[in-house]
């Protein structure tokens, strides 16, 4: 399937899938690794490798937990150029008053929300997609 790049399509079709079980935001300090398996992303920044892991992978390094969250996938193969996906759904996900991180894939786009309000983040994503029609 080809990427999408309009964002009416994008928002009909975002299909949003929240992954069971717990993850974490995390630091690895100088000198610390982990299994790469392990680790959904990566950036590298001055302070140190932040990764996102599963929860019971970060305590089993005993790494310092910086957030607790929920991962939810957009399932639309979003075009890496596309222009709005993002503003739109943190702007929805704003207005209900859940926090989000934001971690653009080759494919897709991956939300990561407060573990609590995992499920209202879930809804406010169906209703913005059900506003498109």
């Amino acid at each position: 399937m080809n990427p999408i790049i309009d964002l009416d399509l994008l928002l009909r079709t975002m299909a949003p899938v929240l992954h069971p079980g717990v993850f974490v935001f995390a630091s690895l300090d100088a000198g610390v690794t982990v299994d790469p398996a392990l680790v959904l992303a990566s950036i590298k920044e001055p302070e140190g490798l932040s990764v996102v892991m599963r929860e019971s992978d970060a305590q089993r390094y005993d790494l310092h937990i910086l957030f607790r969250c929920a991962w939810i996938t957009l399932s639309v193969h979003s075009d890496l150029q596309a222009i709005g996906l993002t503003a739109a759904f943190a702007t929805a996900l704003a207005d209900a008053a859940i926090s989000c991180n934001v971690v653009a894939g080759a494919y897709h786009d991956h939300i990561f929300v407060p573990i609590q309000a995992a499920e209202k983040a879930m809804h406010v994503l169906r209703s913005l997609q059900k506003s498109t029609f």
